[in-house]
């Protein structure tokens, strides 16, 4: 009996799927467990199993197309079986919406000129091209990341007519994380680049396609195109009507400009604006440039005559006391001027998300201090005998982590219409970067000994700065800790890394007194601040977190034992 292919949910956070590619067609025996499709989803590639055994009757959606969950994307049975019943209940009614709409788009389109007729066949025979039907495989710009919205080619690694393997690096993307090869999923020719290197493009747009040698894929890229060429030649017109109206006003304020400049002094700006400032009249100014224009040396070097002078000291005679106890201020013309650079991927998203996360989660701080004398000498012993050196951030890391566990409230999120208690402690580690910032994910924290913590922050500092790192390194924290104190920050606060409920920005050790058993001694404190989000986290809850991380810290045997 035939049964029914259905577009399954591979994320939590999946609404629909793209068909990346079929690796079976109609007619082929597909048996339990194997692979029928690629599946690109909002967080990967994947790859789609069977789970039944038959033959593939029926394929619905094209590569490249996106299918919402549950939707019939194939159907298997035996050899010959009718499968037009099943095909009814997954989608036929939207089938026979669309050809109704057709139907009665081609009858109003009859009682149209015959002109009109014959573009309407040519756009109709147009749309009608797939893919398929030319034999070639459209390359799309991958969803790479869960925060990807669009991609920029770093380089190409093919030309156009050069041959392509399936396994093929075709080229470097560089996405909001990191930089990551687009593989060819098909053999042939590379017939078409669509997005020249360093240029953008949004997740699913064609950048390339691969075909037989010699196919005319010039009907498919016109059926890509046509939706957008009567917008486009609008812009056109909207752009040369904008420019003529430019043009006139610039003449305009030329003219204007030109009669008020010839019934005035003719003077350079900086001249004018030197004059302005020591109060020079510029019309007792002698220019010596072309035409009598002055520069800026004319009124340097001008000294007014006894004459002008004479009338204003007979003006007002206390201006003139006044004006021997004023200041002479030298003048200094410095040049204003500024450097503008296109932003890159990582910082486009490091905008959109902290912005979302600021003006969507409210947020709060809660600060304490922490004695760290007996941390320092605990480090001292751990780093003798330990593989790799311990830093106090790992040392932070596992205190949260542990305390993560006595405070759970502290390691949820907020989902809308309930909260998320995340029983596992997945502390993400925030790392500076050239491009802006990246925060892999240390997992099971609260279970690993120091020096595996130490190992792993260690590999990803060296992943992130050569941006190595993949999607599964950065996703899946339920808290965040951030450290300045290396670079000398008493503290700070920082924006919570969404969807976590809360982060740690951890200061530098200064050295200051402090009141050991009623005396003033010299001691080492380390300042923490909390960020919380108060749709999870109370102030209270968020103290009590702190003071739990502060005994762990200041003691830090416990997190030892």
């Amino acid at each position: 009996m035939a049964e029914v292919v259905k577009m399954p949910k591979m994320s939590d956070t999946m609404t629909e799927g793209v068909i990346a590619k079929w690796h079976k067609k109609v007619g082929d025996k597909v048996n339990s467990g194997d692979l029928i499709a690629e599946v690109e989803t909002d967080k990967a590639t994947m790859d789609f199993e069977s789970y039944q055994e038959g033959t593939i009757l029926y394929i619905g959606p094209k590569e490249g197309e996106a299918v919402a969950i549950d939707a019939v994307i194939a159907v298997l049975g035996e050899e010959g079986e009718d499968y037009e019943a099943l095909l009814k209940d997954g989608g036929s009614s939207s089938k026979e919406s669309k050809s109704e709409d057709k139907s009665e788009e081609k009858e109003e389109a009859k009682s149209e000129s015959s002109d009109k007729k014959e573009e309407t066949e040519e756009e109709d025979a147009a749309d009608d091209v797939t893919a398929e039907d030319l034999g070639v495989t459209v390359i799309t710009m991958p969803l790479l990341s869960d925060t990807m919205k669009e991609g920029v080619i770093a380089q190409w690694n093919f030309k156009v007519g050069d041959a392509i393997k399936s396994d093929d690096a075709i080229a470097d993307v560089e996405t909001d994380k990191a930089t990551m090869e687009v593989t060819a999923y098909a053999d042939g020719t590379l017939l078409y680049i669509g997005v020249e290197a360093g240029d953008a493009a949004q997740v699913n747009e064609i950048i390339a396609i691969v075909g037989p040698e010699g196919t005319d894929i010039k009907p498919l890229l016109n059926k890509k195109s046509s939706p957008s060429k009567s917008s486009s030649e609008d812009k056109k017109e909207e752009k040369s009507a904008d420019k003529k109206d430019d043009t006139s006003a610039k003449a305009e304020s030329a003219e204007s400009t030109s009669s008020s400049d010839d019934s005035r002094v003719k003077a350079s700006p900086l001249a004018r604006k030197i004059a302005k400032d020591k109060g020079i009249d510029l019309t007792q100014v002698k220019g010596s440039a072309e035409g009598g224009r002055i520069v800026k040396k004319d009124v340097e070097d001008f000294t007014p005559s006894a004459a002008a002078s004479a009338p204003a000291k007979e003006a007002s005679a206390p201006a003139a006391s006044s004006e021997k106890t004023t200041i002479s201020i030298p003048q200094y013309i410095g040049e204003e001027r500024y450097t503008e650079k296109p932003v890159n991927q990582m910082r486009k998203t490091i905008a959109r998300r902290l912005s979302e996360s600021l003006f969507t989660a409210p947020h709060f701080y809660l600060t304490i201090s922490l004695d760290m004398d007996n941390a320092m000498a605990a480090r001292a012993q751990i780093n003798e005998v330990a593989p790799v050196k311990v830093s106090f951030n790992d040392i932070v890391i596992k205190a949260v982590a542990v305390a993560l566990k006595k405070h759970p409230a502290v390691n949820s999120s907020w989902q809308g219409d309930k909260v998320r208690y995340n029983e596992h402690t997945n502390i993400g580690v925030a790392i500076a970067v050239e491009d802006g910032l990246l925060v892999p994910v240390v997992r099971f924290a609260d279970g690993k000994s120091l020096s595996h913590i130490s190992a792993e922050v260690k590999d990803f500092a060296g992943k992130a700065k050569a941006k190595k790192l993949q999607p599964s390194d950065w996703e899946g924290s339920t808290f965040t800790v951030s450290n300045l104190g290396m670079f000398g920050i008493d503290e700070f606060t920082s924006i919570i890394n969404s969807p976590d409920g809360a982060i740690l920005s951890v200061g530098a050790i200064q050295q200051v007194p402090v009141v050991k058993n009623g005396a003033v001694v010299p001691g080492n404190v380390m300042k923490v601040t909390l960020g919380c989000d108060h749709r999870v986290v109370d102030g209270a809850t968020g103290a009590a977190f702190l003071q739990t991380v502060k005994s762990l810290i200041e003691s830090p045997i416990r997190l030892l034992a």
